[in-house]
């Protein structure tokens, strides 16, 4: 029998899937460098809508999917993409986590990243940040050394 207690998402809760699909939206808008205006005057709809969809608080209906799809050049699958991963089980309990991809930061360092046309020069810079970011992982490493070592004395 199915279970007849409401489900957080009918009490006003965004659902996983919806906040999912959103920010793959936003994610997909920003690396083409279109603005929530732009996309929304492609498929007929206001920047309010857009960002309803972008943050989950309203559902994509089917067809609007579609349309946001061809506006921007990508198979609805890519929507979905990463999502799921969890078991049903599990997904009735999750507080769905933001994809740290979706942040404007990172979004705009991709934008920023790929207008350079250099494939020597793009090469270089994701060496540099992967060196930055092997730098701070030894530092909190040591860090956490010296810490577990203060506590052990």
């Amino acid at each position: 029998m199915i279970n007849q207690e409401l489900s957080p998402y009918k009490r006003g809760k965004p659902h996983d899937v919806d906040i999912h699909v959103g920010g793959r939206v936003r994610l997909r808008r920003s690396a083409l460098g279109l603005s929530q205006d732009q996309l929304g005057a492609a498929i007929g709809l206001s920047f309010q809508q857009i960002q309803k969809y972008e943050r989950g608080a309203n559902r994509i209906g089917a067809s609007r999917l579609y349309e946001m799809s061809k506006a921007l050049q990508t198979p609805i699958s890519y929507f979905f993409e990463g999502f799921g991963m969890l078991g049903l089980a599990e997904e009735e309990n999750s507080s769905y986590q933001s994809d740290p991809v979706l942040k404007r930061e990172t979004l705009e360092l991709m934008r920023a990243y790929h207008q350079i046309r250099d494939a020597k020069q793009r090469k270089k810079i994701l060496k540099l940040v992967q060196a930055l970011a092997e730098d701070y992982q030894r530092e909190n490493q040591e860090r956490e050394r010296n810490n577990k070592a203060k506590g052990q004395i």
